[in-house]
């Protein structure tokens, strides 16, 4: 994402040292204004929250009178259950609150991590290429060059698309947040549609805190519900229309690929792993097609083709052998 900022700097005469100071500065004010959005929103979210109590409290009356009147337990026995698990989450409290004060400092600590990898990358990103020219000195330059642009615009387009993914699903939850009356309807929209970075679950779940915030505030189960429908619709918008049109073509993966890489990096990664799971296999097919024994597994990640009609008779084949022999002939010249 810093490279063409950082090339655009040094075409000027800047120097490397300094450019990619200036972007990573220039990228660590961009989150730290967006972080600073973020918790806004959220503060302001704190005159709801007696809100919440108040409902959470009327909810549990209801379920206890139903369970009483319906189920045939008791207030007492009721009570005696709460307090026991009441008690259990008090003693884990010390325990999420200590998971919580680590996780931050965790996030911390890799955004300066992540800050100081940018920066080497980018300073000796000559010395890298250098690099894979003698370990692979059977190899044509230009063919590394090759598959180093690939990997390139494989990830810069990606990277594009889904910026536009998120632009558009952010804006179609804001209109249908705004319909509902759903207050915070830009924020509830936009935090939805930066969920989409985790595929096929992200803005499921993102329906949950408008819904809740709906439910609670508003004391409509109808409109709560709403929320919820104009997430599934976009959704399902997003993952058959829109994320298939903008980056689909982008990253050239079929949906069966798709699924086993996303759950292979969830299980080495977790949910960083979900989130990088396209693009890194995006960067595994650029290099496939490019080493010629592992041609055939880019070929079976990559879209399938449509299988070509059967030959009926000899006559037919005649025919089809001088378009095929024209065909491999240009395949050949442009390898």
């Amino acid at each position: 994402m810093l490279f063409p900022l950082v090339q655009r700097l040094e075409n000027w005469k800047v120097p490397r040292v300094l450019a990619i100071v200036l972007c990573l500065v220039l990228s660590l004010a961009i989150l730290s204004g967006l972080f600073y959005g973020i918790s806004v929103q959220i503060s302001s979210f704190a005159e709801v929250l007696p809100k919440f109590g108040q409902k959470g409290s009327d909810y549990i009356d209801s379920i206890r009178t139903f369970a009483d009147e319906h189920l045939n337990i008791n207030r007492q026995r009721q009570a005696t259950e709460v307090k026991k698990y009441l008690n259990q989450a008090l003693a884990e409290g010390g325990t999420i609150l200590t998971s919580t004060l680590l996780a931050t400092t965790s996030i911390i600590a890799n955004l300066f991590l992540v800050l100081l990898f940018a920066f080497f990358f980018l300073l000796y990103r000559d010395f890298f290429r250098s690099f894979f020219y003698k370990a692979f000195r059977d190899v044509r330059r230009s063919t590394i060059d090759t598959v180093m642009k690939g990997i390139y615009e494989v990830v810069k387009d990606y990277l594009a698309g889904l910026v536009l993914v998120i632009f558009i699903i952010g804006t179609l939850m804001t209109v249908g947040l705004l319909i509902l009356g759903v207050d915070y309807a830009i924020f509830f929209g936009f935090f939805g549609a930066c969920l989409v970075l985790i595929p096929y679950f992200g803005l499921s779940m993102g329906s949950l805190l408008p819904a809740a915030y709906t439910l609670v505030t508003q004391d409509n189960p109808l409109k709560a519900l709403g929320v919820i429908g104009v997430f599934l619709f976009v959704q399902t918008l997003e993952g058959n229309f829109i994320t298939p049109y903008i980056i689909g073509s982008k990253v050239s993966i079929n949906p069966l690929a798709a699924i086993v890489v996303l759950i292979l990096w969830e299980n080495i990664w977790g949910l960083p792993g979900l989130v990088l799971a396209l693009p890194l296999t995006a960067i595994l097919k650029v290099i496939f097609d490019a080493v010629g024994p592992l041609k055939p597994y880019g070929f079976l990640i990559g879209e399938a083709e449509k299988p070509r009609p059967p030959i009926k008779n000899l006559q037919e084949l005649a025919e089809q052998l001088p378009k095929r022999a024209k065909k491999i002939g240009k395949v050949e010249e442009k390898n």
